[in-house]
């Protein structure tokens, strides 16, 4: 059963910890603040990963995502090939006026065409200009911070080990295969070597 009053005592604790501190004036915006390495400020996107597979746009759950694109005839890379088409992006846009920062397009998107930029100044006067085309989307993309590096002692990723072995098993069969060749080209070598006669010794 807590003590009548202690929650008063602890707010009041607080409220004396947070007065003995000397306080501090952020000088924003001379000043940049620094953010946290995983602050949702804007989305940037790297259109050259982008495939116009929609996922993004359907996932969200405000619909702020508007894409349009058209189809392009690829001619075949070999004589007698078959010509195959392709998507090309012609307008991404993002409408930051219904955008929760939910981060659920970021997550869905297979080709890693989205990012989360640590971007936070891009307040309008008016709330239409608050939907921004691929080319200021782009731009944030260089603002985009590296991924933070791996820990020393987590677990090697699936997909790296699954690759890794792969490598690995790849190179023992070419080296068994060129041992083996090696080992068959010296037998026919052999084979076909005359035999050598003893040569008599002379008398001395």
């Amino acid at each position: 059963m807590p003590i009548p009053g202690s929650g008063l005592a602890k707010g009041l604790a607080v409220t004396l910890r947070t007065m003995t501190k000397r306080s501090h004036t952020a000088q924003y915006p001379d000043v940049q603040p620094e953010l946290p390495p995983r602050s949702r400020g804007v989305i940037g996107l790297f259109e050259e990963n982008c495939t116009v597979c929609m996922l993004c746009a359907r996932e969200c759950p405000d619909w702020c995502i508007y894409i349009d694109s058209h189809k392009e005839t690829v001619p075949a890379s070999t004589p007698g090939g078959r010509e195959r088409s392709r998507n090309v992006l012609d307008r991404f846009a993002i409408d930051f006026s219904l955008c929760m920062y939910c981060g659920i397009c970021i997550e869905v998107c297979p080709f890693d065409a989205l990012f989360w930029s640590p971007e936070f100044e891009y307040a309008e006067t008016d709330i239409h200009e608050l939907t921004h085309e691929r080319d200021k989307l782009r731009e944030w993309m260089w603002t985009v911070p590296a991924p933070p590096a791996l820990d020393p002692r987590a677990e090697e990723p699936k997909e790296i080990a699954a690759a890794r072995k792969a490598v690995e098993k790849a190179e023992a069969a070419a080296a068994a295969a060129a041992a083996a060749a090696a080992a068959e080209a010296a037998a026919q070598t052999a084979e076909t070597e005359p035999p050598t006669t003893p040569t008599p010794e002379s008398d001395a």
